[in-house]
């Protein structure tokens, strides 16, 4: 595999990584169809611990099979795929090479009435399943945020020293945010920053909208003068908010919505400088074939020919 020059740059700003790391990183950045080109598209699939099975994958029941989200996102050239350790021992062997994968540690469900998640996995499992990374979530402004912020940090260092990368989920929610705080404009940028400073190497946010949610935030923001009014320009805070670019940021595809509305959102998403896309549910939930030709669109806008 040679690594593009794009590619060389973005792995240059992770200055404190063992080559073990970098070069797991450079298998992510370097895979599929936007392979070298600093984007990336990532399916995930823990939706099923998220929501259950049939609110997951009753929409498309070929989903329910692990295999199946292994091979769509083969089939699609797509950078990585990322599940809980129960999906991606179910297709390890079948699929090993095929793609880089990422284990994700924790998880919740809809049972759950606290904004937590348990640790479902380990770095070890990982390894021995050959992942690229380990995933994570944390709930920036949850009563368990700080209990969730010392478990990555240990899982972090833990993976890094043994040549893994990692990815975290960052999203704020519970405590005394409100619900349209959530994908505030302030707490995405706030939530990307921290998920930096935890020493992620991908980040994974929501898509920001216009709202401030903390009035020093909102006197901060319009004192720099920064303009929040198109999703693109927020997609660029977010980005400046992740170390002035210096990390990956991918942003997520959120809830089921018309395929239209999908593609003018990832349009801004790409505008606004974002390194990608992780999506799940948008796509899985389709039939296979309309799953691939979405992917395949989506793939087309970072690559600025759609």
């Amino acid at each position: 595999m040679k690594v593009t020059q794009r590619v060389k740059r973005i792995l240059a700003n992770y200055e404190s990584d063992c080559p073990g790391t970098k070069a797991k990183l450079a298998s992510i950045l370097m895979h599929g169809k936007l392979g070298g080109s600093g984007k990336l598209v990532i399916l995930p699939v823990d939706q099923g611990f998220e929501h259950g099975p049939d609110r997951s994958f009753a929409p498309n029941p070929p989903a329910y099979d692990p295999h199946y989200h292994y091979q769509l996102a083969v089939d699609a050239g797509l950078n990585a795929f990322a599940a809980p350790l129960g999906m991606l021992e179910a297709g390890a062997d079948s699929f090993a090479g095929a793609i880089p994968t990422i284990l994700k540690l924790n998880s919740s469900n809809s049972h759950a009435t606290s904004k937590d998640q348990a640790i479902t996995g380990s770095v070890h499992d990982a390894l021995r399943l050959g992942c690229a990374a380990i995933g994570f979530t944390i709930y920036p402004g949850s009563d368990e945020q700080f209990e969730m912020i010392e478990e990555i940090r240990e899982l972090a260092e833990e993976a890094k020293e043994v040549g893994l990368a990692v990815v975290v989920w960052s999203y704020p929610r519970g405590g005394n945010l409100s619900k349209a705080g959530e994908t505030g404009i302030d707490l995405c940028a706030y939530a990307a920053h921290m998920a930096a400073l935890l020493g992620a190497h991908i980040i994974k946010v929501k898509p920001p909208t216009d709202h401030i949610e903390q009035p020093e935030a909102k006197k901060a923001i319009e004192s720099a003068g920064f303009d929040i009014s198109s999703l693109d320009k927020r997609i660029a805070h977010v980005m400046q908010s992740a170390f002035s670019g210096r990390r990956i940021v991918v942003f997520s595809g959120g809830g089921a919505k018309g395929i239209d509305a999908v593609y003018d959102e990832i349009r801004l998403i790409a505008k606004g400088g974002a390194n990608g896309s992780i999506i799940g549910r948008n796509t899985f939930q389709r039939p296979r074939d309309d799953a691939l030709e979405m992917l395949d669109n989506i793939i087309k806008i970072y690559q600025g020919k759609f």
